[in-house]
């Protein structure tokens, strides 16, 4: 996931990197049964990493050590368990990552971590399917979850429900969506609607536009007259500072949706980057992210370690070995199964509380936070155990 730095707001950056991948992704069948190796807890557990070191985009080398960094800090934390990390390179490549998956499982490997990209995650879980070996990727596209393959990447319905059950407790529950007519903007569109229909909040109708500056302009008129035709209390949109949302929270409150009257919320991080924050048209919105003090104690404690600041998907390597090494540490043979992996309790790490779940996906704590003179202002704390708070 990378973040392009934020354009004028009246231009439109048609080639934004998307969160997620374009393509549809058949997960990994479901069995139902707690699958995974058995394990002995009384030697250094085999975990292999799978990081696109070697890959011809340049981000990728400083996120494949950013990856590794979190890692290493993170068995550095672990208490009375032992970790035995192997690094393996992906390049990037979804067929180099379903050939050093089976290579790391072949070398003893008894859970895999990694790799980032959808393709490359979705390879090397099938890979290792029939070897028994669970994979958890640093992918957040839900489409490949399922079976052997667990994604600890923050997820569309995660932040949905986060959003609409804070918006629904707060009267602001009569949500207008509107999405982008891509598979990014269609995915978060339907992450949006299953929250509505979970928290039993008010669906005031949906309106997409074509992922252009033209598409987006065009727009306008229909998602105000929606807005008013449904008598919208809130206007939640998928967008985020690298593709629609500069114009988008300019061009409302100038047809007269003024965050004032109608609550703006969004499924992205509003924060990424810092120059969002300047944004007349976010001030006053809605957003979700992870537990801002244990982040920024991660970010601290990583910037004395190695000098610099991880990627800001570097903490999910920390948070798949915190979950593995909580697992270890009960002493059971099972402890890298599914059934163990999707234990309701959860675990904690450098974002907060997760806990995987059965269909491959996770459920995060997170905080909901505003802007205020530019200003991020949590408004609800991050839960701190599931059953809480956004839950």
């Amino acid at each position: 996931m990378m973040f392009a730095f934020l354009k004028p707001a009246r231009k439109f950056l048609k080639g934004a990197a998307l969160a997620l991948t374009s393509i549809a992704l058949v997960a990994c069948e479901t069995t139902g049964l707690s699958t995974g190796p058995s394990i002995s807890t009384n030697a250094p557990v085999p975990v292999a990493l799978l990081v696109p070191k070697g890959s011809s985009n340049s981000g990728d080398a400083l996120l494949a050590q950013s990856l590794e960094n979190a890692a290493k800090l993170a068995i550095a934390d672990l208490d009375g368990v032992q970790v035995d990390l192997r690094i393996y390179a992906t390049a990037g490549d979804a067929n180099t990552a379903g050939a050093v998956a089976i290579q790391a499982v072949n070398e003893g490997a008894k859970i895999i971590l990694g790799p980032v990209f959808a393709e490359s995650a979705n390879a090397a879980a099938k890979s290792v399917s029939a070897r028994n070996i669970n994979v958890l990727a640093f992918s957040n596209n839900t489409t490949i979850a399922g079976g052997n393959l667990f994604v600890l990447g923050p997820t569309f319905d995660n932040t949905a429900d986060r959003l609409v059950g804070y918006a629904k407790r707060n009267a602001k529950d009569n949500i207008l969506t509107v999405h982008a007519d891509n598979v990014s903007g269609q995915l978060g569109r339907n992450a949006i609607l299953s929250a509505i229909s979970r928290q039993r909040a008010s669906d005031a109708g949906t309106v997409g536009y074509q992922f252009s500056q033209e598409g987006v302009i065009a727009a306008t008129s229909q998602i105000k007259l929606t807005a008013d035709q449904n008598q919208a209390n809130a206007i939640f949109l998928t967008s985020d500072t690298s593709g629609a949302l500069p114009l988008i929270s300019q061009l409302l409150p100038e047809a007269g949706l003024s965050p004032a009257t109608i609550q703006y919320m969004g499924l992205t991080r509003w924060d990424i980057p810092a120059q969002t924050l300047e944004l007349p048209g976010v001030q006053g919105g809605w957003f979700a992210l992870p537990d801002p003090q244990l982040n920024q104690q991660f970010q601290s404690r990583y910037a004395q370690a190695y000098g610099g600041l991880p990627h800001p998907i570097g903490g999910l390597a920390y948070d798949g070995i915190a979950a593995i090494g909580a697992l270890v540490k009960s002493g059971k043979s099972d402890a890298l199964t599914t059934g163990a992996l999707t234990q309701g309790a959860g675990f904690q790490g450098v974002n907060g509380i997760f806990r995987l779940r059965a269909d491959g996906t996770n459920e995060r704590g997170l905080a909901v936070a505003t802007i205020r003179d530019k200003k991020v202002v949590i408004i609800d704390p991050a839960p701190t155990r599931f059953g809480g708070a956004g839950f």
